[in-house]
């Protein structure tokens, strides 16, 4: 088999807000993987030339979310060269914790890499979400990036274990995060290849009881810093070196990632300032096909400062590090991490307009969490080797799956583009 086309050369895009514990759920992500399934297996249904729907079901599993059961609508709209401008996906599912579910997800894609994502779901029981965000990455004719977003959501799902690396699975809770979350950034590209960006965010979140049967976090840890809520300005700078030749499908190049960030808790009235900071390191390395590319990460977060809420701290176990363990399942004041992954293309096709492409991903993360670098030890260090399976749509979608081993049974994860 011959070496891959070529893909459009994109703009470059950072994840917003990297390390903080993600209290929102990933529901939607299971998306991508039966859309990509659907492109390959169903027969789908044609509305006009460039307009396409394929009625699928939609069935999944998350380690602290529960199963869900039900049908999903893609309406996948094409331009003139094939690629994708909108998913639109309105979905009805039951989940065995939460009960039914409607969503309607709104994918807007435009030239230069600029995307428009709005998100609309209601469950029977607790949880709500509405979420909107826009990016631009090549604002003013490449010389600037723009990054903004707001969202309102109740995850009655979250798990909190406790603080430190040495915690069990009898020690598992539940609660509610309520929260609100608005930011932006604003980058200045110094090169094709250096951008230094300033952002700022709010978070408000409330923990309430959850919808599971286990012990009420808040009753069970009544002292944690953040038990209480917050609320939470923060201020960020970062430095991005990008030599990475695809916005959201890379096959070759490095990513470098610092940030600086000082956060204020207007709830907390001793000791309310924070400061947080990461170096993080990413490298593609590609066979001359590009058929096999192999992805190294290392990650190393610190958070300086006293009663700093729990779910602002470093966190590992989830979609993107240590996908063994359910989210969060790790919480600390540092972080260290590293993540191997080989890509492998199994197959490229086209159908109803869309060009495909499939991997397999092998992969093995590692990493611990620590209250500080004087008590960084090998015998907390969890490994967890694993499996992914990929669907891309060039240049905007990558769709997931990732199953991840561990002594406490492994996980599975779905999400909206690779883990790094």
């Amino acid at each position: 088999m011959g070496p891959l086309g070529p893909m459009p050369a994109q703009p470059r895009r950072q994840r917003e807000w990297p390390g903080i514990v993600n209290s929102f759920p990933m529901r939607f992500a299971l998306l991508p993987p039966v859309l990509g399934f659907a492109l390959l297996c169903s027969t789908g249904t044609v509305v006009s030339a460039d307009t396409n729907y394929i009625p699928v079901p939609a069935i999944a599993t998350s380690k602290n979310d529960g199963s869900d059961f039900g049908l999903i609508v893609p309406l996948l709209v094409t331009g003139p060269d094939g690629y994708l401008e909108h998913l639109i996906a309105p979905m009805f599912v039951y989940n065995t914790i939460v009960g039914p579910r409607a969503t309607f997800n709104w994918f807007r894609y435009e030239p230069g890499g600029r995307e428009l994502r709005f998100i609309a779901s209601y469950a029977q029981k607790i949880e709500r979400e509405l979420t909107f965000s826009y990016t631009d990455p090549a604002l003013s004719n490449g010389r600037y990036s723009l990054n903004f977003g707001a969202s309102f959501f109740k995850n009655a799902t979250a798990r909190f274990f406790g603080i430190g690396p040495d915690t069990t699975v009898s020690d598992q809770t539940n609660y509610t995060a309520r929260e609100i979350r608005a930011n932006w950034k604003f980058g200045v590209h110094v090169n094709e290849v250096t951008q230094i960006a300033v952002a700022q965010r709010y978070r408000d979140i409330g923990l309430q009881r959850g919808a599971t049967s286990l012990p009420f976090t808040v009753e069970e840890f009544p002292t944690v810093p953040g038990i209480d809520g917050a609320k939470i300005l923060g201020q960020r700078v970062s430095f991005f070196y990008d030599t990475r030749n695809n916005l959201i499908t890379p096959t070759d190049g490095m990513q470098v990632t610092v940030f600086a960030e000082l956060n204020l808790n207007f709830q907390e009235s001793v000791n309310p300032t924070y400061s947080r900071y990461e170096f993080e390191f990413k490298k593609l390395l590609p066979s001359e096909s590009k058929r096999q590319i192999l992805v190294v990460r290392a990650d190393i977060q610190a958070t300086v400062g006293t009663n700093v809420p729990f779910y602002e701290q470093s966190s590992l176990g989830g979609q993107n590090n240590l996908r063994g363990y359910g989210v969060s399942r790790f919480i600390d004041k540092n972080l260290v991490s590293a993540s191997i992954e080989e890509r492998l293309h199994v197959l490229r096709t086209k159908l109803f307009g869309v060009t495909a492409d499939f991997e397999v991903a092998p992969f093995l993360d590692s990493g611990q969490v620590f209250s500080d670098y004087t008590n960084v030890s090998f015998k907390s260090y969890r490994m967890t080797p694993g499996m992914g399976f990929r669907g891309i749509v060039r240049p905007n979608v990558v769709g997931r799956v990732d199953y991840g081993y561990s002594h406490e049974g492994g996980a599975v994860f779905a999400g909206l583009d690779f883990p790094f």
